[in-house]
């Protein structure tokens, strides 16, 4: 495990949660911005990553929510390289992270 990774498991679950709405949040705000579209995927790793470390700590509920993002998350991955070229794709990127993010910060209970 990394170091990074290590950090971040080090962690409350609740702040860890927190860190994924962040990053979610970070693409939402990316994602339409062709300048951007690069550090798309990097993003979208870190939220996949995000996911699998903290999804053992999380109650029964959480992780189902969090398995669906997860499985999103890497079709959104997956197909970047053609959606990137296209507004609209870019746009309802955008909009599901940002509704992602809200759902990961109303989970967190950080709010």
């Amino acid at each position: 495990m990394t170091t990074y990774a290590e950090s971040f498991i080090q962690e409350s679950p609740a702040r860890q949660i927190g860190a994924l709405a962040s990053t979610l949040a970070r693409i939402s705000s990316s994602a339409e911005k062709t300048a951007r579209t690069k550090a798309i995927i990097p993003m979208l790793n870190e939220c996949i990553q995000f996911i699998e470390w903290t999804i053992s700590y999380q109650p029964e509920n959480k992780r189902n929510e969090l398995k669906n993002i997860s499985v999103m998350l890497k079709l959104w991955r997956d197909g970047w390289e053609h959606a990137q070229a296209e507004e609209h794709l870019r746009t309802l990127l955008s909009v599901q992270a940002k509704q992602w993010s809200d759902r990961a910060l109303e989970l967190s209970g950080l709010l």
